[in-house]
């Protein structure tokens, strides 16, 4: 009987070891995956890849939504002057991206639209919603929908402002808060792309 016993036993504890060991490298696998996924977006007709090494570029990336009312054009403009303020060598090291957190309403070729009116160089871009909740979820950019009754839009998105600097790898370099300075924003860019030269 205690034979019986310790073989069940035994036999319980290897299943659910198994189980457990399943389990973790099946999340693994998916958070490598998503990481992957996540910096793949549309801009206008062409797949970009946020997260490419072969592009050495430091990323300025600023997350806003095209129907937004006064938060992201002021920030946009004021990414905008930053880069024309910069001589076309510091320029030709930064990648500025607009991520849509309204990919609903923004596809590529919206998002794309919008951030050409602000600056050439400035790459607008939207992808899926669960693409978009994992970048925003690892920069900790917060947002939320608001319902607006008797409005056209429908909703708003609630959201931080910040531009935030990245590694070719993703990896967060720095972030700036919303600023009416431009001279915040290049000074960031012209610090950044030296050290990133330098490294």
């Amino acid at each position: 009987m205690k034979l019986k016993i310790l073989v069940l036993a035994t036999a319980l504890i290897a299943g659910l070891s198994a189980r457990y060991f399943f389990e973790q490298n099946a999340t693994d696998e998916h958070v490598a995956s998503s990481n992957v996924n996540m910096g793949l977006l549309q801009s206008g007709q062409e797949t970009i890849n946020l997260f490419d090494n072969a592009d050495e570029r430091v990323r300025v990336v600023y997350f806003g939504y095209t129907h937004c009312p006064d938060v992201c054009p002021t920030s946009l403009a004021i990414l905008s002057a930053a880069l024309k303020s910069l001589p076309d060598e510091t320029l030709d090291k930064v990648r500025p991206v607009f991520v849509t957190l309204d990919p609903k309403r923004d596809d590529g070729d919206a998002a794309q639209e919008y951030a050409g009116y602000f600056h050439p160089r400035i790459e607008g871009s939207s992808g899926s919603q669960d693409a978009i909740d994992a970048l925003a979820k690892k920069y900790g950019v917060l947002y939320q929908i608001t319902e607006l009754e008797d409005s056209a839009m429908e909703y708003a998105v609630d959201h931080s402002s910040y531009f935030y600097f990245l590694a070719p790898n993703g990896n967060l370099l720095e972030k700036v808060p919303h600023t009416l300075n431009p001279n915040m924003v290049s000074d960031a860019i012209s610090r950044l792309t030296t050290k990133m030269q330098t490294q």
